[in-house]
C-alpha cells in the first residue's frame, strides 16, 4: 500500500497533533515546533510505514518521543534564575480551536505528564487503549490504570457547582 499524500495527512492531523503537543508542553510556540518536528520525522521515514491504516497511530507516537527529546533537553538549559530558556519569550494567542476552558487547561497542566498524555490521548483524541500503549509503548494495562489516576487527579482539582460551573475545589465554598 502506498502511504497518503502528505499534505493530505498535514491537513488530516495537523490540528489534533497540534493540541495533543499543547496539552503536553503547555507552549504554542513549543507545540508548533513538536508538531512541525513530527512531520519532518514522517518526510524522513514515513514512507518505511508498511501499513497506512497506521498513520495516525505513527505520527502521534512520533509526536510523543519527540516531546520526550525536548523535555531533556530544555532540562538541561536552565536560567540563571532557574526559568528555562524557551519560557523566557511571551506566549503566542492560542488559537481559538484550541481554546479549552482556562480551569479545565490549568488542571490539565498540573497533572503529571504521564497522566496527562493519557489523558488527553483518550478523552480528547479518542484513541483507544491499544492505540494509547502502542503511542507511549505501554501495557494496556499501565495505559488503563494511568488513565484512572488521572480522571482521579483531575476530579481532586475540579468540581461541577449546582448550576453548572466548573471551579476548583479550594474555591467551592460551603
Amino acid at each position: 500500500m502506498n502511504p497518503p499524500d502528505f499534505q493530505d495527512l498535514v491537513d488530516e492531523h495537523y490540528l489534533s497533533l497540534y493540541r495533543f503537543a499543547y496539552s503536553l508542553c503547555g507552549s504554542g510556540a513549543d507545540a508548533c515546533d513538536l508538531t512541525q518536528q513530527t512531520f519532518l520525522q514522517w518526510g524522513r521515514k514515513g514512507h518505511q510505514l508498511r501499513d497506512s491504516t497506521k498513520c495516525k497511530t505513527w505520527l502521534f507516537t512520533t509526536l510523543h518521543r519527540e516531546f520526550l527529546a525536548w523535555k531533556r533537553r530544555n532540562s538541561r538549559y536552565v536560567h540563571e534564575n532557574g526559568a528555562h530558556l524557551n519560557g523566557l519569550e511571551s506566549e503566542p494567542p492560542q488559537p481559538e480551536a484550541v481554546a479549552e476552558p482556562t480551569l479545565v487547561r490549568e488542571a490539565l497542566l498540573e497533572l503529571k505528564e504521564e497522566h496527562r498524555s493519557v489523558l488527553m490521548l483518550f478523552y480528547l483524541k479518542n484513541h483507544s487503549y491499544g492505540e494509547i500503549a502502542e503511542i507511549l509503548n505501554l501495557p494496556i494495562g499501565t495505559v488503563m490504570s494511568r488513565l484512572s489516576r488521572a480522571k482521579e487527579d483531575m476530579r481532586a482539582r475540579l468540581v461541577k457547582t449546582g448550576d453548572g460551573e466548573i471551579v476548583r475545589k479550594k474555591e467551592v465554598r460551603a
